[in-house]
């Protein structure tokens, strides 16, 4: 960050006082420039003991397989964010069942945060942001080739719940690699 945001003067890097950690901070205004993680939110679309992946038509990850999940709107929950990136990826409508993982992933200053949803039909195509959309049954996932750490961590632990009949909710990070 070069310049503030709120007048426009150059920001400088340091600890402001009864900070803990340095932030970009206005000498003009007095503004300082807080830095949050990004939340990205998803779900795990499941029809008739099948999940639902899209292939990424955008990078990162161009031509792998991920769980439907991006960025949190302001002014959106995280359920309704879910949702519609559900339906922004795959043209699907999902009932949200309950949230299921939440990870922190701090090397990108993200956090995850994947719901368990039921695909309300069978009627969903590829959206913009994917090459296309399929159905896959647990020993049908192409593992090799899915684009994220985190979504790989979400499957495995999604099937492993499933497998037990007990569903609850999970939290874990994912480190640097």
């Amino acid at each position: 960050m070069n310049f503030c945001s709120n007048c426009g003067h150059s920001v400088t890097y340091l600890t402001p006082k009864g900070d803990d950690r340095s932030r970009f901070y206005c000498d003009s205004c007095g503004m300082i420039h807080y830095q949050n993680p990004n939340v990205v939110v998803g779900c795990i679309p499941e029809l008739e003991e099948q999940i639902l992946l899209c292939r990424r038509a955008i990078a990162p990850g161009y031509g792998k397989w991920t769980l439907p999940a991006g960025y949190l709107e302001n002014g959106e929950t995280v359920a309704a964010g879910a949702k519609r990136e559900t339906f922004e990826e795959a043209h699907a409508r999902v009932d949200i069942l309950a949230p299921y993982a939440l990870y922190n992933i701090c090397h990108v200053n993200q956090i995850y945060l994947m719901f368990r949803a039921r695909l309300k039909d069978d009627n969903f195509h590829a959206g913009s942001e994917s090459l296309e959309v399929r159905l896959f049954r647990e020993n049908d996932i192409p593992w090799k080739e899915i684009a994220f750490r985190v979504i790989n961590a979400t499957l495995l632990k999604y099937f492993d719940d499933r497998r037990s009949g007990r569903f609850s909710f999970y939290m874990d990070s994912i480190a640097k690699s």
